[in-house]
């Protein structure tokens, strides 16, 4: 159906596939491995079509080929914000129904109808595509990507953002189409390496190291091993300035009284209270659509109705006058929405400074102090030799990393990590973990995690919030 014969592709300034044969047939299933920074997702947008081709072969026949991608995701946030027109209108831009999302590319209605009431989609038809969580976001493009009837689906990261009950559904669905359609997935997690996995390749620096036929998800996952070398020796840069946290009356640094998320046709959760005090770390866990990205964005002051709750932070009760500088200054934060907002032309090292000014790009000169504590941050994820590329030219994983960095490098005093392992490989999302581990140890930092992995496990966490179970 698709092959390659010694290609080398550019697929952007700074990355290239080279020397990539490989034939695809019909009805195999397909697990690609790799680093972050191997070229898994560059693989994939190649399968689509995309790159330059340098030198080689690259046939993809005639097949229909759907992708479901962070990239894809990203993709359609962004031509969701270009329809916005609330700036030139007096009213608010809801965005594109679900429902009018899921119709744009199917083929089969009934197959539709069946995915809707399999992965709970039905609750969320009206809603804009926009006001979606990442893990509901995923079942959508999971849906649209099905029901156009692909010969040919290709999945970077098909169990990313999915809740627990969730994961077992699409390897599910995912079986049942094995066979009839073929299958390519990006893993970063070998023990989410499905059962109809029969072929399995690894990358390294955009060339393939690894491939061969296997019977199962768990012989390829064996094959492949880990060969990540998983570092122990985790030593954090020091904040540029120590900072002194005022807190609220009550001695907590966040309190949330009665707290309510609504939208229209929609309650995500009301009568939460919630009070965080110096040094309890905490994980949030809950269902996609439970709220859980709602709940750190009312602290962050991204969510609309923040000021509509009864919120205190750092001795301000929101709504009566602060900045929004005044709380960020105090705040570490990573989400899915934040890596979707930096799409600026940035170098890497500037991406780590403005976490200094808690900006979204860098608008003010660098200090030198700056400067080299971002660099020390650079050398501890391994990415001193890209301090001055742009941000973009980074693998969705590296930039990750850098984001997380950015998060940390003032030491905050509240660290809110909403789903920060999403997109790294074993390396890198061990690298995260102790990170995260460190920087709780050193007390000065208080965490709130969001996580749908039991196994991403942050050791200095005490309490549990479960949006789940109110």
């Amino acid at each position: 159906m698709i092959t390659f014969r010694h290609a080398e592709i550019k697929l952007s300034e700074t990355f290239s596939l080279s020397q990539i044969s490989w034939q695809i047939n019909d009805g195999q299933c397909w697990a690609i491995t790799g680093p972050n920074g191997s070229g898994k997702s560059a693989l994939v947008a190649a399968l689509a079509g995309e790159g330059e081709l340098r030198s080689g072969q690259r046939d993809l026949g005639e097949a229909n080929v759907a992708v479901v991608s962070l990239e894809e995701q990203s993709r359609l946030i962004a031509r969701e914000r270009q329809r916005d027109d609330s700036d030139l209108t007096d009213e608010i831009n809801e965005g594109t129904p679900v429902q009018e999302m899921l119709d744009e590319t199917c083929q089969d209605f009934e197959l539709q109808k069946r995915l809707i009431d399999d992965l709970g989609l039905q609750p969320l038809l009206e809603r804009g595509f926009r006001k979606l969580s990442t893990g509901e976001t995923r079942k959508v493009l999971l849906t649209r990507a099905l029901t156009s009837k692909p010969q040919v689906l290709v999945l970077d990261e098909p169990f990313e953002g999915l809740d627990v009950a969730t994961v077992p559904r699409v390897a599910a669905l995912l079986e049942d189409i094995a066979g009839s359609t073929t299958l390519i997935m990006s893993l970063n997690r070998l023990d989410e390496m499905p059962d109809c996995t029969t072929h399995a390749m690894r990358l390294e620096s955009g060339a393939m190291s690894q491939q061969f036929e296997c019977s199962d998800g768990g012989q390829a996952a064996r094959l492949l091993g880990q060969i990540s070398q998983i570092r122990s020796d985790i030593q954090l840069p020091p904040p540029e300035t120590d900072i002194e946290v005022p807190l609220n009356a009550d001695g907590t640094l966040v309190a949330l009284n009665k707290a309510r998320v609504a939208y229209t046709d929609n309650l995500v959760f009301e009568n939460l209270d919630w009070h965080i005090k110096p040094g309890d770390h905490w994980q949030v866990k809950g269902p996609n659509g439970s709220g859980k990205t709602c709940l750190l964005n009312l602290i962050t002051g991204d969510h609309p109705q923040c000021y509509v709750n009864d919120i205190s932070l750092f001795g301000f009760k929101r709504g009566q006058g602060e900045s929004i500088w005044q709380i960020k200054q105090y705040l570490g934060f990573v989400s899915t929405g934040l890596h979707w907002d930096y799409r600026l032309s940035v170098s890497v090292r500037n991406v780590i400074v403005s976490g200094f000014h808690d900006s979204i790009g860098l608008y003010q000169k660098a200090t030198d102090k700056e400067k080299a504590l971002a660099d020390a941050w650079l050398e501890l994820l391994g990415l001193s030799d890209r301090a001055t590329d742009s941000f973009s030219s980074l693998s969705y994983g590296e930039q990750r990393v850098v984001l997380i960095a950015r998060a940390m490098v003032k030491h905050p005093p509240v660290l809110l990590l909403d789903e920060p392992c999403l997109g790294l490989d074993e390396a890198n999302r061990q690298l995260v973990l102790s990170l995260t581990d460190r920087i709780c140890e050193e007390g000065a930092t208080t965490l709130i995690y969001v996580t749908h992995h039991d196994e991403d496990k942050i050791h200095a966490i005490g309490n549990v919030l479960d949006l789940g179970n109110r």
